[in-house]
C-alpha cells in the first residue's frame, strides 16, 4: 500500500491533546506551565482532587489506583520496585498547564514535583531515585531534589521532538525522536546522547523522513532504536530499526509488511543480546492493528498477534516472573498482550481498562502498571496496576 507522507505515518508518540500543545510550544515559544523544579511536597488533596483509598488488587486482574489528579493526563510510568514507581503527565486548568511528576510508595500515589516550563514529558527513564530523566519538547533531569532543564544540541534539519528516553550502565543518556523542520511530515529520525555535561547530535544513516518512538540498551554499545519511515506517494511506510555499536549507528533490516500492510513500530525491549521484541502496530486501510517483531541475534522476523481492531502497541516489557507483555490500544479500545512461549504466541489478556499513554512492568515482581486517561470523562488521568 502507498501512503501520502502525511497521512500514512500513525502518530505513537503523543496524546492527541499534548500533542497539540507541544505543537503550540514548537511555534510560539511555548505555553506557560505553572511552577518550576522543585515545588516541595504536594499539599494533601482535599475535595475532588482527594485520593480514595486503592481498591483491593486481585491476581491476574487490572485495578485502578487513585491519583491526585482530576484534570489532564498521565502520558509515562517507570518502576524501581513495588515500593517505589513514577509518573509523569500533566494537570489541566481553564488557565495554564502543570507538567507534574507523580511517585508511588508503595500504598499510594502523590505529587513529587512539578517539572521546568515547557518540558511536556512524554517518556521516562528512572536509573535511581535520584537519577532520572524525562523527555518530551526538551528533556529534564531530576537529581533527588530539582528538575533542571538540559537544552538538546542543535541539529541542521531542524527542532528536535524526543519520544524516548534510555540510560546505560556507563552512566550516559540517549534519547530519540524526530528533528522537524516546519512541518512533521517532514520529519527525519534523530538521536543524542548526553555524555554527563551536555546532550551530543549523533550521525544517522539517511532513512528518508521519518521517526523513532523507542530506545533499548541492552549494554552501552548495544543499544536498539525503533520507529517508522513515512510512506510516500511512490513508497510504502516501513518499520525503522537503528543499532548502535558503540562507535556509529546502522540501519538494521526489518521484515517488510504484507501486501497492503503499513508497519510502523512503537516500542522496543531488550531481554539479550539475541532476544530483542519490538512492537507497534499495521494499518491497511482500516483500524491499526497489533505488529510484533523479535530478534533473535541474526535476523527480525514478524511474530503472529491477534487480530484486533484499533490494537496497535504501544508498550512491551518482561515482567520479573518472566512473563513477556506488550499493551496498547487506540481510542476507546486498550489492549494487553501476554506472550505464550510453549505455543510460540502473543495471545490476549485481561483489558487495562485505561486509554493507554504509558506502560511499566516492575523489577522483582509479577506486577505491571499502565497510565494515561480513563476511558469515561473529559481528561479524567488514570493509573491501573495488573497484580501477577
Amino acid at each position: 500500500m502507498h501512503t501520502s507522507k502525511s497521512s500514512g505515518r500513525p502518530h505513537v508518540g503523543r496524546s492527541p491533546i499534548l500533542a497539540a500543545l507541544a505543537a503550540g510550544a514548537i511555534a510560539t515559544g511555548g505555553l506557560v506551565v505553572a511552577g518550576t523544579g522543585w515545588a516541595g511536597p504536594a499539599p494533601a488533596p482535599t475535595g475532588s482532587d482527594a485520593v480514595l483509598p486503592s481498591s483491593p488488587a486481585r491476581a491476574g486482574q487490572w485495578s485502578p489506583t487513585p491519583v491526585p489528579v482530576t484534570k489532564g493526563d498521565l502520558t509515562a510510568v517507570a518502576a524501581l520496585s513495588d515500593k517505589q514507581a513514577w509518573a509523569v503527565g500533566y494537570r489541566l486548568s481553564a488557565t495554564q498547564v502543570e507538567a507534574l511528576a507523580l511517585r508511588w510508595n508503595g500504598t499510594s500515589w502523590a505529587q513529587e514535583s512539578t517539572l521546568p516550563n515547557d518540558s511536556f514529558p512524554q517518556a521516562l527513564a528512572v536509573r535511581s531515585a535520584k537519577d532520572i530523566w524525562a523527555v518530551g519538547a526538551n528533556t529534564a533531569h531530576w537529581d533527588g531534589t530539582s528538575w533542571t532543564t538540559r537544552n538538546l544540541d542543535r541539529d541542521p534539519a531542524g527542532r528536535v521532538v524526543p519520544d524516548a528516553v534510555a540510560t546505560t550502565s556507563d552512566g550516559k543518556a540517549w534519547t530519540a525522536g524526530r528533528a522537524v523542520p516546519q512541518s512533521i511530515k517532514n520529519a527525519v529520525p534523530a538521536i543524542q546522547s548526553w555524555d554527563g555535561s551536555a546532550w551530543r547530535r549523533q550521525s544517522l544513516p539517511d532513512v528518508g523522513k521519518g521517526e523513532l518512538t523507542s530506545l533499548a540498551a541492552v549494554a552501552p554499545d548495544n543499544i536498539w532504536a525503533a520507529g517508522t519511515v513515512y510512506g510516500t506517494g511512490t513508497t510504502d511506510q516501513t518499520a525503522l530499526l537503528l543499532h548502535w555499536d558503540g562507535t556509529s549507528w546502522k540501519r538494521v533490516d526489518a521484515p517488510a509488511g504484507k501486501g497492503g500492510e503499513d508497519p510502523f513500530l512503537s516500542a522496543v525491549t531488550a531481554l539479550g543480546a539475541d532476544d530483542i521484541w519490538a512492537v507497534g502496530g499495521v494499518n491497511s486501510k482500516g483500524p491499526d492493528r497489533p505488529y510484533a517483531l523479535h530478534w533473535d541475534g541474526k535476523n527480525w522476523a514478524a511474530v503472529t498477534t491477534p487480530d484486533i481492531a484499533d490494537g496497535r502497541l504501544r508498550a512491551v516489557g518482561r515482567a520479573g516472573d518472566g512473563t513477556l507483555w506488550a499493551a496498547g490500544g487506540k481510542g476507546a479500545v486498550s489492549v494487553a498482550l501476554r506472550w505464550n512461549g510453549q505455543q510460540s504466541r502473543w495471545e490476549q489478556s485481561a483489558d487495562p481498562a485505561v486509554v493507554v499513554r504509558g506502560f511499566s512492568t516492575v523489577p522483582q515482581s509479577a506486577d505491571l502498571w499502565t497510565v494515561g486517561i480513563a476511558k469515561q470523562g473529559d481528561l479524567v488521568p488514570a493509573v491501573t496496576r495488573f497484580t501477577g
